[in-house]
């Protein structure tokens, strides 16, 4: 039988976690990649697992994977880009709070993508205009809603806008604190949660362009109807990069402004903070 793309996106996604999912209580291996971060077995047995679905159903693709780099035709109209358990941290330290990402990239635009929970067992995907999310076999769509008020900040490096803006400096803005609760999830599993309603936003800085982490989340979200610009409210890719996805215009509205501030912040004269510090301290 021959599957659709976002048919074969899910079975990728299930099979990467149901490595992730087999290895958590048995023994990891780690290896290093760079100072603070690394990869475990599980990461690579996951990403093998997935590869060897994309290649047995579509050995022409490109992929692009977290472990194994670029594989196939850099010029390639379509690339599969594979996550295959974003929150290694959190699974090492025995926190069941993963994902497992699998998006196709077609030409500029992700046309399937499937983000998968091995430990909730349930699974996001979009395709053909489609958002749902699967439990137990059957599927639901996804209805984005800002009702929580829960927004996911990414606080983890690297920082290309800093100092003018971390994400760790939206928790001492008193606008955000008085109407938010503040969330540090530490995977993009929490895009997915905006898509389906359970979290209000989500922010992070850095380039999210063919990133195999954000791909897919993103493409939940807007088939979902979420908004989703850059950091700035711009389109995404552009300007200063990062990713704000909010359920609503409303919540998107509000997270801008409070991004807009430290933007200002950093960019007023030092002498003009300094005699307002002063002015502060005079009343």
């Amino acid at each position: 039988m021959v599957l659709t793309d976002p048919e074969l996106a899910i079975v990728a996604a299930q099979a990467g976690a149901e490595v992730v999912r087999d290895r958590f209580d048995g023994p990891l291996q780690r290896f290093d990649k760079s100072p603070g971060d690394f990869a475990t077995t599980a990461d690579l047995e996951s990403e093998r697992a997935i590869l060897d679905v994309l290649r047995e159903a579509r050995p022409d693709d490109a992929v692009l994977g977290e472990e194994s780099g670029h594989i196939g035709s850099r010029s390639a109209g379509r690339t599969w880009l594979v996550d295959p358990l974003c929150g290694t941290l959190n699974y090492a330290a025995r926190t069941p709070l993963v994902a497992v990402n699998v998006a196709l990239r077609t030409g500029a635009e992700v046309s399937a993508a499937a983000v998968a929970d091995p430990f909730a067992g349930e699974l996001f995907w979009t395709g053909n205009g489609r958002a749902h999310v699967r439990h137990e076999g059957v599927d639901e769509p996804l209805a984005p809603s800002a009702r929580s008020r829960l927004v996911d900040l990414n606080l983890d490096p690297p920082f290309p806008n800093a100092p003018a803006f971390r994400a760790a400096g939206m928790l001492a803005d008193a606008e955000f604190t008085a109407r938010f609760g503040p969330r540090v999830l530490s995977t993009t599993l929490a895009v997915a949660w905006v898509a389906a309603g359970r979290r209000a936003a989500y922010v992070t800085d850095g380039d999210v362009r063919d990133s195999v982490h954000f791909a897919a989340g993103i493409a939940l979200c807007q088939t979902a109807g979420c908004v989703v610009t850059g950091l700035r409210g711009q389109p995404l890719h552009t300007g200063v990069g990062g990713l704000l996805v909010a359920a609503d215009a409303e919540t998107h509205a509000a997270l801008l402004a409070v991004v807009g501030r430290q933007f200002r912040t950093a960019l007023e004269p030092a002498a003009t903070r300094s005699c307002g510090a002063a002015a502060a301290v005079r009343s």
